[in-house]
């Protein structure tokens, strides 16, 4: 049950800003949405935000999605997690990459299933979203496999979606599955 009621799936106010919202999710409000849009002023922040961060960066999307997945998991966030499993499978990521996430911290040292890339992301990911301020020593395995610009749009992408599961879990956000509300 969230602790605030979720706005009606068929809001149309303030429309402009519902429109915005709708396309940017293929015509649908998530119940995320219907909880932003209490406050309209910080859902279209938000959206601009989370739009920019989801289509126009140039960090890898398997390794954005990978690291949206280890927050999800670090805060346990369910809503995130479900929203953002699909997306990791689609970008290339595998099933067993995910099954994985279920221990972050042991994840970001299987050499099996991670390369070393997506091992420092996640490395990276856990200091952040535990600590932070990462380790100087996972800072620095980052910074020496992706380019700069990649580097602070990771850092951006966990900060921004640490953001994310502290509002989902705050407020109670529910999977989108659940029927009710």
């Amino acid at each position: 049950m969230p602790r605030i009621a979720y706005l009606p799936a068929d809001l149309a106010e303030p429309a402009e800003l519902v429109a915005a919202i709708r396309r940017r999710r293929g015509g649908d409000l998530l119940k995320l949405d219907r909880m932003l849009l209490h406050s309209p002023e910080f859902a279209s922040g938000w959206n601009a935000l989370l739009g920019a961060v989801r289509a126009r960066l140039r960090l890898d999307p398997r390794l954005r999605e990978l690291a949206i997945c280890a927050v999800a998991r670090l805060n346990d966030a369910a809503y995130e997690f479900e929203q953002h499993a699909p997306e990791f499978l689609a970008v290339g990521g595998r099933q067993e990459q995910l099954e994985a996430l279920d221990d972050v911290d042991a994840a970001s040292r299987d050499e099996t299933r991670f390369d070393p890339r997506e091992r420092a992301a996640l490395r990276l990911t856990r200091g952040m979203t535990r600590d932070v301020t990462p380790s100087e020593q996972d800072f620095e395995a980052a910074a020496a496999l992706l380019p700069r610009q990649e580097l602070v749009e990771l850092v951006g992408v966990v900060a921004c979606y640490n953001m994310v599961s502290r509002f989902l879990v705050a407020l109670g956000v529910h999977s989108e599955i659940d029927q009710a509300g």
